[in-house]
């Protein structure tokens, strides 16, 4: 029989702050963590002006200055992160090879190979850091990981753009349920807040040219015209029924379901019906032993696209019929924006919300109906209702779909 898998514990660095308290204070009481970065960022000739960073975030809080400088940003806070959920969980005593680490990420480093690319054209070869190559493997996030925590199971980065971070949880839902460990730190983490990248998606017409921090990004809403870019780190500690009941903790939520899919349609755009998203979802309830009408919440991945919302309501529809109307479907990334490979593992904490306190965060900016955007997108307040179980999608450039199904342990 598989092993049940539990979450323990969780944490997170986000836009809305370090640390669960601070992301769960933000979605009760609907702060916002976009913000103008125009004045931090040469955004000269791009039409964007908007993005959410994460302001509060100390790396020398989490390591040392010299471990620091030797690691890119999102491996900082993949760092961070892990260490923020292994304190909540109380896991301080573990046995490192009976555990695994799996953290994706949609990038990478960077700002490691903008910076050193300047270096070599102005100083020479001989000044490239020798730290460079190490820094921008997109696997570092995860190695470094495994080194701060002392993990030497299973350590893997999964690089499938906006989906990696809820395919590296189910990856590790996978590890876990068979019993190859115990335990597992799984998630994602991104940093690309750089002149480049914000023309890079600017250029593609990805990214929201609406100044307006308090409603820039606008999921499902009839006005929303692009995402904006977020960075920031979330991690699940994921624990087997039989490692939780022997050391006593406390479980969170159980992971009962996974499901992934690609598309093969298009690069960047999901096909119009939504199927692979539909499939990916299909797939989690299947794996997990649920059925449509088990499923009271959704949180979707709502990227304030046109494309991507109105192809995932389809997708919704498509799967539960009649009953997609009654199921509150919201979107994170109204708050903190779109953190790429991060975006499942933080967005987890709104799912951790839901199920351990009955309360459903609103899509804060959604204000007009779109037609072919009808569900119930929980506008402006968060929801008291009880929820038991849920879907998180997430969804990526390259056709890639990932969808956990979550359930409460509650009651």
């Amino acid at each position: 029989m598989p092993e049940r898998v539990f979450v323990t514990g969780l944490g997170v660095v986000s836009p809305l702050g370090v640390g669960r308290e601070a992301l769960f204070d933000g979605l009760r009481t609907g702060r916002s963590g976009i913000v103008r970065v125009d004045d931090q960022l040469d955004l000269d000739g791009l039409r964007v002006s908007v993005g959410a960073p994460c302001s509060d975030f100390e790396p020398a809080s989490f390591m040392d200055k010299k471990q620091a400088r030797r690691m890119g940003r999102a491996s900082q806070l993949a760092v961070a992160a892990a260490k923020l959920a292994l304190d909540h969980g109380k896991l301080s005593q573990r046995d490192g090879a009976r555990g695994a680490v799996v953290v994706g990420t949609g990038i990478g480093a960077m700002e490691a190979m903008v910076n050193n690319h300047l270096t070599l054209l102005e100083r020479g070869a001989a000044k490239v850091s020798p730290f460079l190559a190490p820094v921008m493997m997109p696997n570092a996030p995860a190695a470094e990981t495994a080194i701060h925590v002392g993990v030497t199971g299973p350590s893997l980065g999964v690089v499938t753009a906006c989906a990696a971070a809820a395919h590296a949880i189910g990856l590790a839902w996978d590890y876990v349920r068979s019993g190859l460990v115990d335990w597992a730190l799984a998630g994602g983490a991104e940093s690309v807040m750089l002149t480049l990248v914000f023309a890079a998606f600017d250029r593609m017409g990805a990214l929201t040219p609406n100044p307006d921090p308090a409603t820039a990004s606008r999921p499902f809403d009839v006005n929303r015209d692009g995402f904006v870019m977020g960075e920031g780190a979330g991690m699940l500690l994921l624990e087997s029924e039989q490692h939780v009941c022997r050391r006593g903790a406390e479980a969170l939520a159980e992971i009962v379901g996974f499901g992934a899919t690609c598309d093969a349609y298009h690069i960047t755009a999901p096909p119009e019906g939504g199927e692979g998203a539909r499939e990916a979802m299909a797939r989690a309830l299947s794996s997990g032993g649920l059925t449509p009408e088990d499923v009271d919440h959704i949180n979707a991945h709502g990227t304030s696209t046109t494309l991507n919302d109105r192809s995932e309501t389809r997708a919704i529809k498509d799967l539960f019929g009649n009953r997609a109307y009654a199921i509150p479907v919201r979107s994170t990334k109204a708050q903190i924006g779109h953190l790429l490979g991060a975006a499942g593992a933080v967005e987890a904490g709104a799912v951790l919300l839901a199920l351990t306190e009955g309360l459903i965060p609103p899509t804060l900016t959604w204000r007009e109906r779109d037609p072919e955007c009808d569900l119930d997108y929980v506008p402006e307040l968060p929801r008291k209702s009880p929820v038991q179980t849920v879907l998180s999608n997430s969804f990526g450039f390259g056709g890639q779909n990932g969808c956990l199904a979550f359930r409460a342990v509650h009651g």
